[in-house]
């Protein structure tokens, strides 16, 4: 009997490249697209797009409301749940974050257990959760008394809370992603952030001699959106990752000086040859004209400065045989860099800066 999927948070990036992958490997399989009120207009052109088309349905809903908004709907046979829709914005308001991530995330648990033919339901969090602890962070551990960089770390961390607490009721899947970037083979993306906004505010001084920023002596966890695809639905179909939360961060880290390297390499063809302190870049990115003017967030700094490592032992252990691993940042960053100066011009819409 074919999977039916229902999805939230489409058409966003991860949520629609989710949706691409598994209707390649199942092409039986049936979808149903939780879509914002807000988005339906774009959601629709997405799905025009797909090859058979039937197979996907748009219902138009909402996380943050009672039973996701679904009225009069018979969805009794659905399968698989994946939840993408979050607020990702790391200057979000703790208002609207709390509504959508740890509101909305109780709304669909509430709504899972309605569900009589579910196999798994694979939920969204992020490496994150982390906020600010030091040192090697497990993935079996959550609550270690840490404090937070963001709200969106914050209210990521209060779901993921609500998530592990219904595990014995509803067969679940934690997948905690590091920063995503695009395809490792075409560097294909519409998701602008984490490195891209390095290369945005090197853009803005090609022409001058390229400085460091900080000492740069911590891992920064990329990882391609091949990568996630992948992995993620080898652990959707396999039996021993219900109950499991998985780490999907580069078990191989670049450094953030060797990163930032790469990327001026790639992009400039140049290479830096001074330095400049953190806390300086950290304070002009406090002026809001200078911020928008470089279209860089200052609460991307933070991840630049993490002394976290991320354990990836499950992760590692339940890819065994798959044949899926994660590419080194230095095997694909000539292909983001390369997707990005080709894409620079269209994605300023794509992550504004406040």
């Amino acid at each position: 009997m074919a999977n039916i999927y229902f999805m939230t948070g489409f058409p966003g990036f991860l949520a629609t490249k989710m949706v691409e992958y598994i209707s390649e490997q199942e092409p039986k399989s049936t979808f149903y697209l939780l879509v914002h009120p807000s988005q339906v207009e774009k959601a629709d052109t997405v799905v025009k797009q797909f090859e058979e088309n039937s197979r996907f349905t748009i219902l138009q809903g909402d996380i943050t409301k009672e039973n996701l908004g679904l009225k009069g709907i018979e969805l009794d046979r659905v399968t698989h749940v994946f939840h993408f829709a979050a607020i990702y914005d790391l200057a979000v308001a703790l208002e609207v974050a709390e509504l959508v991530n740890v509101t909305g995330t109780e709304r669909v648990l509430n709504w899972l257990e309605t569900l009589p033919s579910l196999k798994r339901f694979v939920y969204f969090s992020t490496a994150y959760v982390s906020g600010d602890r030091v040192g090697t962070v497990y993935e079996d551990e959550l609550v270690e008394g840490q404090g937070f960089k963001n709200h969106y770390e914050s209210t990521k961390y209060e779901a993921e809370i609500l998530v592990q607490g219904k595990m014995e009721s509803i067969p679940t899947t934690i997948i905690r992603p590091g920063i995503v970037v695009g395809h490792s083979q075409t560097g294909e993306t519409v998701k602008f952030d984490g490195p891209y906004f390095i290369m945005r505010f090197l853009d803005k001084f090609s022409r001058l001699p390229i400085p460091y920023i900080g000492h740069g002596r911590v891992p920064v966890y990329l990882v391609p959106v091949d990568y996630i695809l992948e992995a993620v639905y080898h652990f959707t179909h396999l039996e021993k990752s219900e109950g499991k939360v998985y780490h999907l961060t580069d078990p191989n880290p670049s450094e953030a000086r060797a990163l930032y390297k790469e990327i001026v390499g790639h992009l400039l063809n140049k290479q830096p040859t001074w330095f400049l302190p953190t806390s300086f870049v950290s304070g002009m990115l406090r002026i809001s004209k200078f911020r928008r003017w470089v279209q860089v967030e200052r609460e991307t700094i933070d991840y630049f400065q993490c002394e976290t490592y991320y354990d990836t032992t499950n992760t590692i252990n339940d890819l065994q045989g798959s044949g899926i691993e994660c590419p080194t940042f230095n095997e694909y960053a000539g292909n983001i860099v390369k997707y990005y100066k080709e894409a620079r011009h269209d994605q300023d819409k794509a992550v504004p800066v406040k």
